[in-house]
């Protein structure tokens, strides 16, 4: 396992990706990552992207090729990847593939403290979920049934395809737990509420 990065930014690793093909300036970066729907799986805007770039040259994973100039538009630096930058985008992906990581989903901090929410409103609010779940799901297969890439670079939507089927599967356990006639959570639940007001 690798110890704490020089830039633990995952639009670092997109950086690096993307120079494998061919050196880039971080405009031409800007445009690679929004054309190839990147921004689905990493947050960036244009000053996080050069703030990035600034910090892969820094700790020597890129490094200046050359400056153009187009028009009157600014000088812009070209940036090429090192060996340095190889080795760390492999060893990177190689981490992220194989070691699964905490995280702190924000429905998973909700569902630890649900009982703060009496259970109708809270199945009022699972069934609100289910229908957004629902529509995400059908957004996603239509971006997937209507590309005409390679699966192998829609897999990340395949991912997310699974990830909310499984959290809809959850969704509905939850709400038969609530609300199952004999061993039911939503008596004692709302018992629980009652007693509290």
């Amino acid at each position: 396992m690798a110890g704490k990065r020089k830039v633990g930014n995952l639009l670092g690793l997109a950086v690096l990706s993307y120079l494998v093909r061919r050196p880039a300036h971080a405009y031409e970066l800007s445009r690679m990552l929004r054309e190839h729907g990147d921004a689905r799986s990493i947050k960036f805007n244009h000053g996080s992207l050069y703030m990035v770039v600034g910090q892969l040259a820094k700790a020597g994973f890129i490094a200046d090729h050359g400056t153009s100039r187009e028009g009157s538009r600014p000088e812009r630096t070209t940036y090429a990847l090192t060996d340095a930058g190889r080795a760390e985008l492999r060893d990177w992906m190689r981490e992220l593939v194989a070691e699964p990581k905490h995280e702190y989903p924000h429905f998973v901090a909700a569902l630890s403290l649900i009982a703060a929410l009496p259970p109708d409103e809270v199945l009022a609010l699972l069934a609100d979920r289910l229908a957004r779940l629902t529509e995400q799901r059908a957004a996603i297969a239509a971006l997937v049934e209507g590309s005409d890439v390679h699966p192998l670079f829609l897999v990340e939507e395949e991912y997310r395809l699974a990830l909310l089927d499984a959290e809809a599967a959850f969704v509905r356990g939850f709400v038969d737990r609530i609300q199952d006639p004999e061993h039911g959570w939503g008596p004692l639940w709302a018992k629980f509420h009652q007693e509290g007001t």
